[in-house]
């Protein structure tokens, strides 16, 4: 079995884009044209109603004419014949509505991990006819090699942070800066901090995290800043964050999306086991942040 890299992400829904009509644009996508490339969602099969509620389909990328070399028996050669809608790559992927949370194989030379963001948002989004959606998909960040990079910075210059308000999940250290979203009415908020002074920005967001991994958050005991809180936000799938920093003198950046959450399975996967696996890998996320749903 033939075993590919898997990368959880959040789908983060704007506009009038919600679980329905994001449900409706996987199951009818649209054909979206890339520079010599076509776009779209094939083998959806839709289990969004049963128990454990989830989507599965392959972003397919393919091309509306393609060489195909074929061997004529007769003459013992090699043939070159036109095939109509040759595909070129397709990534695997589940959606989960009640974490709004999606798996998808990497794809090398195909379908990368950060081209499949935005050719899947892309594919949504025309689905609507970009009339007043939004779609965006925000990786979820392994806290663990999050931390390690963070710790590598001796100072922390700056941290920025784009957060958008969650749906259906929310975290327990940044709901204060949820209620603040909510209360705003606002459909994307942008924090950003920098500091010259030679001890850096005063930041707890490595305390905080080591907290979370070694002891929990029940045991934190005083309210996260509003900005470490959408850094937090960020690299939980609801946006994305950086930090600038520096490390003997070279300048170092961070960002959330480069600490992906990730697991190896098979390229060709077996549709409900890969579904419940995905939902295992949400959970413990959700159980590790203390995230709940709203």
């Amino acid at each position: 079995m033939k075993r590919g890299r898997y990368y959880l992400s959040r789908v983060i829904k704007t506009g009038n884009l919600d679980q329905e009509t994001l449900r409706n644009a996987i199951i009818e996508p649209p054909t979206v044209p890339v520079a010599e490339s076509l776009w779209t969602i094939t083998d959806v099969v839709d289990e969004s109603e049963n128990d454990n509620p989830f989507i599965f389909g392959r972003l397919s990328k393919y091309s509306s004419e393609g060489q195909l070399t074929k061997v004529d028996p007769e003459s013992h050669s090699q043939i070159e014949e036109t095939a109509e809608n040759l595909l070129i790559a397709a990534s695997p992927f589940i959606y989960l509505p009640d974490f709004s949370g999606i798996a998808y194989l990497h794809v090398w030379n195909g379908v990368q991990e950060d081209v499949f963001r935005r050719r899947f948002s892309s594919v949504i989004e025309e689905a609507h006819e970009r009339f007043f959606v939004g779609c965006e998909v925000a990786p979820v960040a392994d806290y663990e090699t999050f931390i390690k990079k963070l710790q590598s910075i001796t100072q922390l210059e700056e941290i920025r942070a784009k957060v958008h308000p969650p749906n259906p999940l929310f975290g327990d250290l940044w709901k204060d800066l949820n209620r603040y979203i909510g209360e705003r009415n606002a459909s994307e908020v942008t924090i950003s901090e920098k500091s010259n002074k030679e001890s850096g920005l005063a930041t707890k967001i490595v305390e905080l995290i080591r907290h979370i991994l070694d002891r929990g958050i029940d045991e934190i005991n005083y309210t996260a800043s509003i900005t470490d809180a959408a850094l937090l936000m960020a690299s939980d799938g609801y946006g994305s964050g950086k930090v600038i920093g520096n490390d003997e003198g070279k300048k170092v950046v961070i960002r959330t999306s480069d600490t992906q959450k990730s697991f190896l399975y098979s390229k060709d996967p077996e549709i409900q086991e890969l579904a419940l696996l995905v939902r295992e890998k949400f959970k413990a996320v959700s159980e590790e942040r203390d995230m709940d749903h709203e």
